[in-house]
């Protein structure tokens, strides 16, 4: 049986504040998306690491790493999220 981390990011936009779960093959997707269409530094998200993947070190520690990653795109896009972020974060269900 295969077993998988999934992530809780909580978002919070002005007033707005809601919960977004992924595992890290979505954050994987998002990225190579923001890689081709926005010419992201492709090494800003933490690797893939195969050994050892759930223990709860390196699960800790993926998460700061994820933390940092989407912060980091949010400073990058101050203005305009791009589409493919906005989804990822689940924008267009809670902020109109």
């Amino acid at each position: 049986i295969s077993s998988f981390q999934v992530y809780i990011i909580q978002v919070s936009v002005g007033s707005h504040q809601w919960t977004v779960k992924h595992r890290y093959s979505d954050f994987h997707d998002l990225h190579e998306k923001l890689v081709s269409e926005k010419k992201i530094d492709k090494n800003l998200l933490p690797p893939k690491k195969i050994i050892g993947k759930n223990s709860k070190s390196l699960v800790e520690k993926r998460q700061k790493e994820l933390e940092v990653y989407l912060q980091t795109l949010l400073i990058k896009f101050p203005v305009t999220t791009p589409k493919v972020l906005s989804h990822f974060l689940h924008f267009h269900l809670y902020v109109s």
